[in-house]
């Protein structure tokens, strides 16, 4: 049975296939150590260093002010990915577009036992390019740095072998629609939730302790005490009050 991006990609002086034999061909000439740390990278690195920066923007959310929305926001990041990849399943059986490896064997696959999976869109790719798009709605700087590692991981998954250019933009397109189309709904269900544990034993989660000691700064300074000076002068102005009185 054809698939509708296989046939397409198994054309001579096709875009898709030279790309991905550009890149791929730079592992050919690589050391193997290198060939080692970018399957690897490819495979789980990317992930945990996005991980990371998912947790750097939790623990800074939780100090915003607005606390409960920026937590939501952040929680939104694997909501979206994991939706993403729902709804991924569905289009990878009608796509059916197998491993570019199985009709290319030419290529150097650095990551094995992908065989029998399907190529279009890319996982890897969708899960990257889902949580960078979700942190920049949250914190612009962590977005950036998150989009610059999905970036990364779309050639990485070209360097291996194992995803054709057009599976990767696949996978940042679809991973962008979900984040900013479900976006208002996630957040319509989320932000009420993290207000809501915000009133528990979770608030923690959603709300960061105050500092040690600005619960006595923002009462301001105690009263100072009355000088000698201006103790004596209340004292006079008694005295001439006395008089008048009288």
């Amino acid at each position: 049975m054809p698939t509708l991006l296989a046939d397409a990609a198994a054309g001579s002086g096709d875009p898709d296939l030279e790309l991905l034999k550009a890149v791929n061909g730079l592992a050919a000439d690589a050391p193997g150590w290198l060939d080692s740390l970018v399957a690897w990278t490819a495979e789980y690195g990317i992930l945990l260093g996005l991980a990371a920066i998912g947790l750097v923007a939790w623990l800074g959310a939780r100090r915003r002010p607005d606390a409960p929305v920026a937590v939501a926001g952040v929680l939104w990041a694997p909501l979206a990915v994991a939706v993403s990849e729902l709804a991924n399943l569905p289009i990878s059986a009608i796509v059916d577009r197998p491993r570019p490896f199985v009709d290319h064997p030419e290529l150097d696959v650095l990551v094995p036992g992908k065989e029998d999976t399907l190529s279009f869109v890319s996982d890897h790719s969708a899960m990257s390019m889902g949580i960078a798009v979700a942190l920049f709605l949250v914190n612009r700087r962590l977005g950036v740095a998150a989009g610059a590692l999905a970036l990364l991981q779309g050639f990485c998954r070209l360097f291996v072998g194992v995803h054709y250019p057009t599976d990767v933009l696949g996978g940042y397109a679809l991973a962008t629609a979900v984040v900013l189309l479900l976006a208002p709904i996630a957040m319509a269900v989320l932000v009420p939730l993290c207000h809501a544990l915000s009133r528990t034993a979770l608030r923690p989660l959603v709300v960061a302790a105050p500092p040690a000691g600005s619960g006595r700064r923002r009462q301001g300074r105690a009263p100072e005490a009355p000088t000698r000076r201006q103790t004596r002068a209340d004292r006079r102005g008694a005295d001439r009050d006395s008089d008048l009185a009288a």
